[in-house]
């Protein structure tokens, strides 16, 4: 053998243990394996940030009163966390480069207990609202991160599968972290609620770094790449989407209690259960749309959408005429329609590039949780200047408005639906 071929040989020998490191073959990346306890892993990591960026909707009455707030002050609460959250998806996603993703979302989640803790302690609503802005920080390139692995856990033809299961914990959240969270609040108050979420955070940490595999990538994220997504229509048309959809929801949801007390008499235990109710139903909603939304997108938003629409308007009608029972049923079916969206508007997007998973997920992240905090600030503004009636009625009209969108948007083709 000559020295060049043993030098080949031994270049060879290089490339296969980096190729093996990196989970790389041909420039593809291969999975790594973790299978369904990773995506429950990361299911639990989805539920933990939902959780910790909606805990102050079940507590806004008792923390603008301990802090002499009014309700749109407290909704900043809300707020900041959507604003954090949406610029630090992307922004997270181009700096951790080919960082191994287990370990940056353990950090990440570190940070969540951080940020519980201190607003467990705040004295002020300013101090509350810098424990707002971690969450924001850890919540965004958490959901960044979590929401594209799916593909590299368990074999393609499940891949649908584990990604509704991983978006299941956005709707757990509502079933359990949200109503939890209010009945935390209603037994300790709502610091001891911050405390039991930290300790959440933690146990979630440590669920991760026992069962994700290493995660490395074989490059990174770049600028070009995710702005380049903007260039293909139907891309854009799923944003715009996401954007109706969020910000309608949110505009209501942030303000669901002081709702249902104005409209509808509801006491603090009864406003629990109907949050309950909703998340049961999200729930259902999540697996039902993921079903049925990789074969077709366009057609299962288009009921998400009508669906939102009527139940968010007829809210008040029927809070003032069949009082508490009648709003939680409307309020159900408005959990079952708004559990569907996260995992149809993520399938929407992974099918439209189907070749820039991460990045996509970057822009998915980065607009919902954008929308999150137009929501709840227009929905603050609609509360302190049109009352709490006023926030439903914004929801709605941005429901509508996601209808037309899905209706005469550009969709993903058909076969890149077919094949995700």
């Amino acid at each position: 053998m000559t020295k060049s071929e043993r030098a080949g040989d031994a270049v060879d020998a290089v490339a296969d243990v980096s190729e093996r490191q990196l989970g790389v073959r041909n420039g593809e990346l291969r999975r790594p394996g973790g299978g369904w306890p990773a995506v429950g892993a990361l299911a639990a990591g989805t539920f933990t940030v939902v959780t910790s960026e909606m805990l102050p909707v079940g507590l806004l009455t008792p923390i603008g009163r301990d802090l002499g707030v009014s309700d749109g002050t407290a909704g900043l609460t809300v707020t900041v966390t959507g604003v954090v959250a949406a610029l630090a998806a992307p922004v997270l996603t181009l700096l951790i480069g080919r960082r191994d993703r287990r370990t940056v979302l353990a950090a990440l989640m570190a940070t969540l207990t951080a940020a519980n803790l201190l607003a467990t302690y705040a004295p002020n609503v300013a101090v509350l609202l810098v424990a707002r802005v971690l969450v924001g920080f850890g919540m965004g390139g958490v959901w960044a991160i979590a929401s594209g692995l799916a593909v590299r856990l368990v074999p393609e033809r499940r891949a649908a599968a584990a990604t509704s299961l991983i978006f299941s914990g956005v709707a757990a959240a509502s079933v359990l972290g949200v109503p939890a969270g209010a009945l935390v609040g209603e037994l300790g108050g709502w610091r001891a609620a911050f405390a039991a979420m930290a300790g959440v955070c933690a146990v979630v940490m440590v669920a991760l770094l026992v069962l994700l595999p290493p995660l490395p990538t074989p490059g990174a994220v770049r600028l070009g790449g995710v702005l380049g997504l903007l260039r293909r229509p139907p891309v854009c048309t799923g944003l715009v989407l996401v954007v109706l959809l969020v910000a309608g929801h949110f505009a209501a949801y942030t303000y669901v209690r002081p709702v249902l007390e104005a409209v509808a008499g509801a006491q603090p235990g009864q406003v629990s259960t109907v949050l309950l109710a909703f998340g049961i139903a999200g729930l259902v909603g999540n697996f039902a749309a993921g079903a049925v939304a990789a074969r077709s997108p366009r057609a299962t938003l288009l009921v998400i959408c009508a669906v939102l629409a009527g139940a968010l308007m007829l809210v008040p009608p029927m809070g003032r005429s069949a009082g508490v029972l009648g709003a939680a049923a409307l309020v159900a079916v408005w959990g079952l329609a708004y559990g569907g969206v996260s995992v149809s508007t993520q399938t929407w997007l992974m099918t439209a590039a189907p070749d820039a998973r991460e990045a996509a997920s970057a822009l998915f992240v980065g607009v919902f949780n954008g929308a999150v905090a137009a929501g709840s600030l227009a929905g603050g503004q609609a509360a302190d200047g049109w009352g709490t009636g006023g926030v439903i009625w914004l929801g709605g009209a941005l429901a509508v408005g996601a209808l037309l969108t899905v209706a005469l948007g550009r969709a993903p083709a058909r076969k890149a639906a077919a094949a995700h």
